[in-house]
Order: C-alpha cells, then sequence, then structure tokens
C-alpha cells in the first residue's frame, strides 16, 4: 500500500519547469528568416554590391566565431545561427557601397571583441552588431557616412519628381547625395546656399510621395533601413513565432511617435502629424525596434522591464536626432540601454512567491 501511494506521488525536477521545444538554434535561424524580406528586397533596391556586403559579414562572423571558439577550448557553435545574424545585422547597418574589408573588420570586432571575449552567447552586455557600427562608425566615419546608393528615376529623391516639387535641378542634385534623415539636419543650409527657405524642404519631406516611398522602401540609408513594411512582416513573424513579445517594439516606436508629435505640436510646426510619421518611417528605428533592441542577451527579462528600456531607447533616440550632432540616434539608444539593463532587471523584478 505505501509503495502504490509512494507511486502516485508528484516528482518535481529542478527548474525551469516550464520549456519550450525551440532550440537556440532554431530561434536563431528564425531571425535570420525574418530578415530576410527585407535583405532580399535590399538586394533588389541596391544591385549585387548589397549582397556581397551581406555575404561578407555573415562569412566573416561565422569564421570568427568558429576560430575564437577553437582558441578558447569552448564548443563550436558557429553553426547555431548567432554569429549568422550578427553579422547579417553588421551589413543592414553599413552603406550600400561600404568597402567590404571595412564590413569583415566589423564582424570581427563584433564576435571577438564583443561576444567572445565576454564569454560567448549569453554573456555579452551589449549588442554585438552595434557594438561594431559604433566601432565602424569611430574609425571610418567617411565610409560610414558617404557610401550610399544612387537611385533611379522611381525614387522620390529623383529628378523625375523634381517639377513636382517646383525645386531646380542642382538643388534636387544635392538632396539626392542625402539620407532622409540627413536632409532634416543639412537640408535648410543647402536650401539656404541656393537661396531658398525651409518650406520648400518640408513640401520634399513631409509629402506623402516620400512617405510612401519610406514605407515601401525607395529612400537612401544603410542597407537595413530600405523598407519599413518588410521590416514590419519579419517583425510580425517573430511576434507570431513567439520569439520576441510586443513591449520593446511597441514602446520603442510609440515613445519616438509620442514624443516627436509633442515636439512638433508644441513648436507650432504646421505639419506635425506628417512629421512625426516620416521620423516613424526614417532611419534605423524599425530594424532596431524589431530585431536589435529585442536581442534576448541584451534586454531586460520582465515585461515591465521591457517597456522602460524600449521607452528609454524611443527618449534617446529622440533626443539624439534632434539635438545630438549625428543624424540617427537608434543604434546609440540601444547601446546605451543595453548598459542599463542590469539596472532594470534589479528593481523591476516580480515578487518571489510567498514573500
Amino acid at each position: 500500500m505505501a509503495e502504490k501511494e509512494s507511486a502516485l506521488l508528484m516528482k518535481l525536477s529542478s527548474a525551469p519547469h516550464i520549456r519550450t521545444g525551440d532550440s537556440v538554434t532554431v530561434i536563431m535561424w528564425t531571425v535570420v528568416a525574418a530578415l530576410m524580406p527585407a535583405a532580399v528586397y535590399s538586394v533588389y533596391l541596391n544591385g549585387l554590391r548589397a549582397l556581397i556586403v551581406m555575404a561578407a559579414a555573415v562569412a566573416a562572423a561565422m569564421a570568427a566565431e568558429a576560430g575564437s571558439q577553437y582558441l578558447l577550448k569552448r564548443k563550436l557553435s558557429f553553426h547555431d545561427g548567432s554569429a549568422a545574424i550578427t553579422g547579417l545585422l553588421v551589413a543592414m547597418n553599413v552603406p550600400p557601397d561600404a568597402p567590404v574589408w571595412m564590413v569583415v573588420a566589423g564582424s570581427l570586432f563584433a564576435i571577438i571583441i564583443v561576444k567572445q571575449l565576454f564569454g560567448g552567447l549569453g554573456f555579452n552586455i551589449f549588442n554585438p552588431a552595434l557594438a561594431a557600427r559604433a566601432f565602424m562608425m569611430a574609425s571610418w566615419p567617411v565610409h560610414m557616412t558617404t557610401g550610399w546608393h544612387r537611385f533611379s528615376q522611381l525614387n522620390s529623391l529623383s529628378g523625375s519628381l523634381t517639377n513636382v516639387f517646383g525645386l531646380p535641378p542642382e538643388v534636387f542634385d544635392a538632396m539626392t547625395q542625402a539620407t532622409p534623415l540627413t536632409l532634416v539636419r543639412e537640408g535648410p543650409r543647402i536650401l539656404h546656399d541656393f537661396g531658398l527657405g525651409a518650406e520648400a524642404l518640408h513640401r520634399v519631406l513631409f509629402s506623402p510621395e516620400m512617405l510612401k516611398s519610406l514605407f515601401i522602401g525607395n529612400v537612401g540609408g544603410v542597407i537595413g533601413e530600405t523598407s519599413a513594411l518588410l521590416l514590419l512582416v519579419g517583425g510580425l513573424i517573430l511576434l507570431v513565432r513567439r520569439v520576441i513579445t510586443w513591449h520593446i517594439p511597441v514602446s520603442f516606436i510609440g515613445t519616438v511617435a509620442a514624443v516627436y508629435f509633442i515636439y512638433y505640436t508644441a513648436t507650432g510646426f504646421e505639419q506635425a502629424g506628417a512629421a512625426t510619421l516620416f521620423q516613424v518611417l526614417s532611419g534605423g528605428l524599425f530594424l532596431g525596434a524589431f530585431f536589435m533592441a529585442t536581442d534576448m542577451v541584451t534586454s531586460p527579462v520582465t515585461g515591465a522591464g521591457m517597456l522602460i528600456f524600449g521607452a528609454g531607447c524611443g527618449l534617446v533616440t529622440f533626443v539624439i536626432r534632434t539635438w545630438g550632432g549625428y543624424p540617427e540616434g537608434v543604434s546609440y539608444s540601444i547601446l546605451i540601454m543595453n548598459a542599463l539593463v542590469p539596472l532594470i532587471d534589479r528593481y523591476v523584478k516580480p515578487k518571489v512567491f510567498g514573500t
């Protein structure tokens, strides 16, 4: 009888008790697959040069992972997809015409310095791809800010729309050298040199044609900024597969939208709604919010912590874009908030049952 009762007792193993069938490899390659729509479209838009840059970055990242793990006498896991994600994100954070050697150097820095020397997957405190972007920006700023692709007549910043906006050809030619966010910063100076006011710039930047190009994808920028729509599709794939949760993307993008709308309204800007939408669709906001800020290793572990993290990223992005010396602030905002993750996790955590 005692043996029968003993057999009915609940048997418990050590934590964790909630498990999933998704392995690290499945999760990592799912993220790679989610990036594919934007990556493939960027190759279509920018040409084979973008494909070469991405292939070189991924190959260098995987080689660096294998080599460093071998030298550090760790289990080889370069095939699990984590190095491939890092390399792909490094490539998607550089201009399409960036030198291949620079992108390879960025991948090596991301894997060896930021990831493996900190202990490998799960121990790095900063997002490796974004740390590599900061490294490349500090080391080769000219290549990081001038390797933009010149688009065809289909682009909203092309000669085909010059007459629509009423700008002289030489003005439009100067403006096509810049990305949309750079135009926000440098546009007034460019127009001033030609004796034009900021109203002409606003007609271009906040026009339906520009907003459509930003959403669908036909604007200047780094490889991963070409299409907000396809990045959103990739983000939705991650949400459906439960690789990420909604907290960081919603709080990040929502904070940028809310703060910019308040700012434009408070300053009396007539096109506050269109200008806010421009800021949301421009730059690396969608890429950062869905694919880099949500990195499991460098983001908070609780829902409340993720909301704070995303809101912090949004606020820092706004500050850098508005008053900083660099037109884009997404990458630096995520790196700054990465450093605050331990503090967020310390003060925003669930109570232990029974206390």
